[in-house]
């Protein structure tokens, strides 16, 4: 049997916490063997939560945490003053090795500022990302930053690259993963004076697939593997297409139920229709590590169901196994020697 990875979750982060963030937990836990969960946040609210429902004890545990930190709160204030915050505490167990993963659906600025505060950057990181998979044409792409630097700089930018590329080929396994920066036009000269900054500086590294330019249409034809751009344009680049998609699926179902005949063909397209739809459903994809930390800590949409929890705490499993932290450690500091 493999290593056991253990993860520890806000269990009163997001919008369907505790009982959605549990749930998930069960089902992670249900589903492999080689997972362990410790539940962060108020005791007498998770073992509320907890009875009546059937799982392995021994891998799970509750860590009580008295404190939750909300959206609207000032995240280095918060991060600062509630020690005793789910978390905090949380990310307190990856600092002291107590745990191998921490998993919030709360608030974003928070986790992010702690990811840094209290986990540590790895040496020589600049600036840690957000990623997360995205669906294309052609399978998954990473897409980096989609929310955690919003100004960035050109060495950051390459910096994302360079970890998105260790990502993809470890995590996914594609094999000299294609990067490509967004911007408005495939030409090298075109874009605004981060991307122009950037383009040679991606053309020049030899340790990465650099493909040039990719515009936002190209990106679900599944263009390239690794998204490069700064959180303003990521996050924009995710939410819009969370909602196109949203939009689509609707009104997929809603052709299909308008008369007996789009109802009979929807009945003999059902099986091939739902397999593609799920490949374009967020939740079977996880979350959103933050890249180039000391230790792993995966952000998960505030809306997540049990679903989208279980595929995120299962996520932490190949993360671990493949050492990314470590990988990425050596590479980078590889790669400063060189340039």
């Amino acid at each position: 049997m493999s290593e056991m990875v253990r993860v520890a979750l806000d269990a009163m982060g997001g919008d369907n916490a505790p009982g959605a963030v549990i749930e998930g937990a069960l089902q992670a836990l249900a589903e492999r063997q080689d997972v362990s969960v410790t539940l962060v946040g108020k005791q007498d609210v998770i073992e509320k939560e907890l009875t009546g429902k059937t799982y392995d004890a021994e891998r799970l545990r509750i860590v009580h945490a008295s404190e939750e930190i909300s959206n609207d709160e000032a995240p280095v204030k918060a991060i600062r003053t509630k020690k005793d915050s789910s978390i905090v505490v949380g990310q307190t167990l990856v600092k002291k090795g107590e745990a191998d993963a921490f998993v919030s659906a709360g608030c974003t600025c928070a986790v992010l500022v702690g990811g840094q505060l209290i986990v540590g950057r790895i040496k020589g990181v600049e600036r840690p990302p957000l990623a997360p998979l995205i669906p294309t044409g052609e399978g998954v792409a990473l897409l980096i930053d989609c929310g955690a630097n919003v100004d960035a700089r050109s060495s950051h930018l390459v910096q994302f690259a360079r970890m998105g590329s260790i990502y993809m080929e470890n995590i996914v396994g594609v094999k000299n993963p294609r990067v490509a920066i967004v911007n408005i036009g495939a030409e090298a000269e075109k874009g605004n004076a981060l991307v122009k900054e950037t383009y040679p500086l991606l053309e020049a590294c030899e340790d990465i697939n650099f493909v040039g330019n990719i515009e936002a249409r190209d990106i679900p034809k599944g263009g390239a593997d690794v998204i490069v751009c700064e959180a303003f344009v990521g996050n924009v680049i995710l939410k819009l297409y969370e909602g196109l998609g949203s939009v689509l699926i609707s009104k997929i179902k809603q052709g299909m139920m308008k008369s007996t005949r789009s109802k009979v063909g929807a009945l003999l397209v059902k099986p091939a229709l739902k397999e593609t739809l799920a490949q374009f459903d967020a939740s079977e994809y996880g979350g959103a590590p933050m890249l180039g930390l000391k230790g792993l800590v995966v952000k998960t949409h505030g809306s997540s169901d049990a679903k989208e929890v279980k595929n995120t705490i299962l996520q932490c499993i190949a993360f671990k196994e493949q050492q990314i932290p470590e990988k990425i450690a050596a590479h980078l500091g590889t790669a400063e020697k060189e340039s």
